[in-house]
């Protein structure tokens, strides 16, 4: 049996059925085909699949989507503009932090959540922030320079449109 559900993703209203027990995750990416958001372990370890649920992050693949109605979701695919990559994008490709990718966009939207509660975060705040999504390929030291590095050129940005 499927159930009607209302998302509100990336700015989007999006009106479907699902079965009670799909994932966020997999709606996300099965019936949506936002298939930014990985599936990694599906057991909410990896944070291949994070996205954000009003503004923080979650692991999708923990969520029913059913529980996600009524909430604004954030996937990566949200925050590139007209063919721009956002600052942190381009930070993650500018230093090498997106060794295979698989763990990017969900480091990405956390590392996303973290500078809009935090503008300028210290390195330890940017380790704790990134805590729930790990990464095989990079061993964290490019992630956090270019978490660091976006967060400086936002800075800048935001000074210089005053």
């Amino acid at each position: 049996m499927k159930y009607p559900l209302t998302l509100k993703v990336n700015g989007e209203t999006y009106r479907l059925e699902v079965k009670p027990h799909r994932s966020l995750l997999e709606v996300l990416r099965d019936e949506l085909d936002l298939t930014g958001t990985n599936d990694g372990c599906r057991t909410g370890n990896c944070g291949a699949c994070t996205v954000l649920l009003d503004g923080a992050p979650i692991p999708s693949c923990l969520m029913l989507a059913l529980d996600a109605e009524g909430h604004e979701i954030t996937t990566i695919e949200a925050l590139s503009a007209g063919g721009e990559l956002h600052p942190l994008q381009r930070a993650f490709v500018q230093r090498g932090a997106i060794q295979c990718g698989y763990c990017t966009p969900g480091m990405i939207l956390s590392a996303y959540a973290l500078l809009r509660e935090n503008p300028h975060p210290t390195e330890a705040e940017v380790r704790r922030a990134l805590v729930g999504n790990l990464c095989r390929c990079t061993g964290y030291v490019k992630i956090i320079e270019a978490v660091l590095a976006a967060a400086e050129e936002m800075a800048s940005a935001e000074v210089g449109s005053r």
